[in-house]
């Protein structure tokens, strides 16, 4: 199968399985979003949807969040792990968005990847759910799925962002993504995985790796 038809096929078949893709973390707004996501590292969607209420109960603007203190942050925030870097980088990145941004979350790559503990997969999240610009954030479901599926080398994320977007149409992307990463939860999981029994793998994935 061509790589053409590979990118066809799985456009097709998510669409088909996957024609409507909620956000997976929970949030109001571009800020909440941006601090969901932020916890999200390392830790699972279902962990951050269990952690946010709390958090968002003590602040979820900016100025709320500025107020409170490290420690309280760090308390509310240690079951998603890392908790001592995330507090601070809620913390500072909240009076940031004071003293720069009027308040606001920035909608442009380069303002967000200026945040404290905001890199470009995470800007990349923001820019696509909470502002709708065109972008491919790649995780490790994205990341292991487009390798297995023989459309990315596989060497790193930002290659497989980089193959993500020549491959697919560009007002695909931002749904896109969020169907790769319900499929790799639902049908691709890093192990135990059977290709044969998966729906893309068993048609199109590198069959060397299942040996």
């Amino acid at each position: 199968m061509k790589k053409s038809e590979k990118v066809d096929f799985v456009i097709h078949k998510l669409e088909k399985l996957y024609p409507e893709v909620p956000i997976p973390l929970d949030h109001t707004d571009s800020y909440t979003l941006l601090i969901a996501v932020l916890l999200s590292a390392q830790c699972t969607d279902e962990r951050v949807n269990q952690v946010t209420p709390s958090l968002f109960a003590a602040a979820n603007e900016p100025m709320g969040m500025a107020e409170l203190e490290v420690e309280e942050i760090k308390e509310i925030i240690r079951p998603c792990g890392l908790s001592p870097q995330k507090s601070k980088a809620i913390s500072n990145l909240s009076k940031i968005l004071i003293e720069k941004h009027n308040g606001e979350v920035p909608d442009n790559f380069k303002d967000l990847e200026a945040l404290p503990g905001v890199g470009h997969k995470t800007a990349s999240v923001v820019m696509s759910q909470a502002f709708g610009y065109p972008a491919f954030p790649v995780d490790t479901h994205i990341h292991r799925l487009i390798y297995r599926w023989g459309l990315s080398t596989g060497k790193n994320v930002e290659t497989t962002e980089k193959d993500c977007k020549r491959l697919f149409p560009k007002e695909k992307w931002n749904k896109l993504h969020l169907q790769i990463i319900f499929f790799g939860r639902e049908y691709c999981k890093a192990r135990p995985h059977e290709p044969s029994s998966c729906p893309i793998c068993s048609q199109i994935g590198r069959a060397s790796l299942f040996k």
